[in-house]
């Protein structure tokens, strides 16, 4: 009984630590907003990331933007949009590389008001 407890709890812990995951704390603007304008384009990780990719796309329409966030490991991505934002409905999509070296992905829309 005590042996098999014994190597239940680190087979616990390991299962625990490969189910955490860095996830997205916050963006700006927030995942479904209605905004005026876009000044910045701002994502908050829970952990370091390596951004590998991110692209603002308008109606399957690639909208360029400037990385201000390296490729090194981050805990918050930074761009700018390249032009100010015609009103109409946007998504950002990135893509990375959480600490742990498991690939991510995720991303966020928003819309611009006339």
């Amino acid at each position: 009984m005590i042996r098999s407890t014994i190597l239940a709890v680190p087979l616990a812990l390991l299962a625990t630590a490969a189910t955490a995951h860095t996830k997205t704390d916050a963006t700006t603007p927030a995942d479904g907003a209605t905004v005026m304008e876009v000044e910045m384009l701002h994502i908050v990780f829970d952990s370091p990331m390596r951004v590998i990719s991110a692209a603002l796309t308008r109606n399957g329409t690639e909208i360029a933007i400037e990385r201000e966030s390296g490729m090194e490991p981050i805990e918050e991505f930074h761009a700018v949009p390249a032009a100010p934002l015609a009103p109409g409905t946007y998504r950002l999509d990135w893509r990375g590389m959480a600490a742990d070296g498991h690939p991510m992905q995720g991303g966020f829309g928003f819309t611009v008001s006339e």
